[in-house]
């Protein structure tokens, strides 16, 4: 896997996520491949009674992939980008292509061939789902801290999502800040924060930290407990953050991350891209 996709549609919230994939293929010094999904038939019907239509849609499509190939070179002049016209589906198409990809980059808003990308069915159907990470370019700080944010639950999967910002904190010169947000749901809201609970996650969160950002000894760290519903927590710490790293999926008070609320609040309202780490794949057993 040597190659960062970004999804593009002909929207404003595609070619930001262009622009953005190229910086960090820029960074990663890998190539950059810009796709744009048509229905399978369109790519494949050249007679018949709807060939004109679907001749359309192609010009109309490779138009959109031009626009975003033209972004591609101008972000990224260092960058060896390529471009492709995928057939099918929008989810199914990015998903079959994040197979040969380290990275997924969509918008967070489209239209045309990936209507609804991301905040709508694209999204939920792509970000978990992927082969590799998935990044949602919803919005872009305009004076990013240098900082990285991650969330933090303590599962396995937690130091997955961990060890990846680790290794974009290196690679940007940025600061990590991991956070754990713990609430007790109920049906009327969240119970009060136990006075006791922040003195014993503090010193695991610290514990996990060290363990996770042992091979990246130059980046610097900020490990902190918060009380609060998660994805509002994330969202305030994240103001301004050059990404927000979470796990596809999790356990504790980010249960059903990706599919379930907190992911979708996430989605709607991240202050800074969203960096979804594919950790269900990495898990052994």
């Amino acid at each position: 896997m040597t190659m960062i996709i970004v999804g593009v549609d002909g929207s404003r919230a595609g070619l930001e996520a262009v622009g953005w994939a190229a910086r960090e293929a820029a960074i990663r010094q890998t190539g950059l491949t810009v796709v744009h999904a048509l229905p399978r038939w369109v790519c494949e019907r050249d007679d018949g009674r709807y060939a004109e239509v679907a001749a359309w849609m192609r010009h109309s499509g490779q138009e959109v992939l031009d626009a975003g190939e033209e972004r591609a070179r101008r972000e990224g002049r260092e960058v060896k980008v390529m471009a492709d016209l995928l057939p099918g589906d929008p989810r199914t198409a990015l998903i079959r292509a994040s197979q040969a990809a380290e990275l997924l980059v969509i918008g967070s808003h489209g239209i045309g061939g990936m209507r609804g990308l991301l905040v709508g069915s694209v999204a939920h159907g792509v970000a978990g789902r992927a082969a590799c990470d998935t990044v949602v370019v919803s919005a872009l700080p305009c004076l990013p801290r240098g900082e990285i944010v991650v969330g933090v639950d303590g599962s396995y999967r937690s130091r997955l999502v961990l060890r990846a910002g680790f290794a974009e904190a290196g690679r940007r010169g940025a600061r990590l800040r991991a956070v754990h947000a713990w609430a007790w749901p109920r049906r009327d809201g969240f119970q009060p924060a136990d006075p006791g609970e922040e003195g014993r996650a503090l010193p695991l969160l610290q514990e996990l930290v060290t363990e996770c950002g042992e091979p990246h000894p130059d980046v610097p760290v900020v490990a902190e407990v918060v009380h609060g519903h998660p994805a509002e927590v994330l969202r305030q710490t994240a103001t301004g953050a050059d990404v927000l790293m979470v796990g596809s999926h999790g356990h504790g008070a980010f249960a059903g991350m990706v599919l379930g609320s907190i992911s979708q609040e996430l989605l709607h309202r991240a202050p800074c891209p969203l960096w979804v780490v594919a950790t269900t794949a990495r898990v052994p057993g």
